[in-house]
């Protein structure tokens, strides 16, 4: 027998009740993903589930549908880690720009999410950051209540130096992302100097698809003499400033670069100076942003 494509009233009312959750279970997939085209997929999935689910009988949709999508993420992630290992230099989450973080999770967070197991990174995301029952969490991963604990546990403790210490005052990430453009752009490396810590880092995603340091540039030497060489670039090729904003919960900016396509600079700061430099280059990426 073949299954009967629901009615156009049936759509509609499954419409209803997911739309307003749709956000929510986006936010949810992507923190688990770091991607916005699979956390979309992954939510558009869940709606169709949604759609063929016996609805009249789910007491609390936001659970079943916080479960189908956190189920679909841990399945999404398996070939997500295979895809990450012959992934050519560093990898960087998709850039989610504009967006305030209402739940921490900034990109060194996330970036530290890569390298939990995908069941540490669901416990510690749903319990820690969605403020989820461990018995739901649990329900969830398949796991008892006792394990889940642990799991979160675990996650928390390899996250802990990722989570912010203080938040930082937005003007005032936004004023060092400011200057950090216009020393950056102009080759003044006297100014650029004086807003980077000197054990600063720096991580530029291209994906192989542009050029893109392929391993971390780290300490104030290295950053800066980088910098140098870019100069010298961006004087003959220009970087026109689209918007600087919040980037993954840091101050940051947009940029088109000379070859046309978008860039977005995020900046992670301590006591006042730059600590991180995380460049999203990949126009896989960035796409969403057009």
């Amino acid at each position: 027998m073949t299954a009967t494509a629901p009615s156009h009233a049936e759509a509609a009312d499954a419409a209803a009740s997911f739309d307003p959750l749709r956000p929510l279970l986006t936010r949810v997939a992507y923190r688990m993903l770091g991607s916005v085209a699979d956390a979309e997929d992954v939510v558009q999935d869940a709606f169709i589930r949604w759609l063929g689910a016996d609805r009249a009988s789910v007491h609390e949709p936001a659970a079943f549908l916080r479960r189908t999508v956190t189920r679909l993420c841990l399945d999404q992630l398996k070939s997500a880690r295979v895809r990450r290992e012959t992934y050519v230099g560093p990898w960087l989450p998709d850039p989610i720009v504009g967006e305030e973080p209402d739940d921490d999770v900034t990109l060194p967070l996330m970036l530290a999410l890569e390298r939990l197991s995908p069941l540490e990174r669901a416990a510690f995301l749903l319990h820690d950051v969605f403020g989820v029952g461990f018995d739901e969490v649990a329900a969830t991963i398949g796991r008892d209540a006792a394990a889940t604990r642990q799991l979160a546990t675990r996650a928390r403790a390899h996250v802990r130096d990722a989570r912010p210490r203080y938040r930082l005052e937005r003007e005032r990430g936004l004023e060092i992302a400011s200057a950090f453009f216009a020393a950056s752009r102009s080759g003044d490396m006297s100014a650029l100097g004086n807003l980077l810590a000197a054990d600063v880092g720096m991580w530029s995603d291209g994906g192989g698809k542009r050029p893109a340091a392929m391993q971390p540039i780290l300490g104030f030497n290295l950053v800066m003499r980088v910098h140098r060489s870019l100069a010298v670039l961006f004087g003959k090729y220009a970087s026109t400033l689209v918007e600087v904003g919040t980037i993954n919960g840091l101050p940051g900016f947009v940029t088109r670069e000379a070859d046309g396509e978008y860039q977005t600079t995020a900046l992670e700061i301590e006591d006042g100076l730059v600590v991180g430099i995380y460049v999203v280059r990949n126009p896989d990426k960035l796409r969403h942003m057009h």
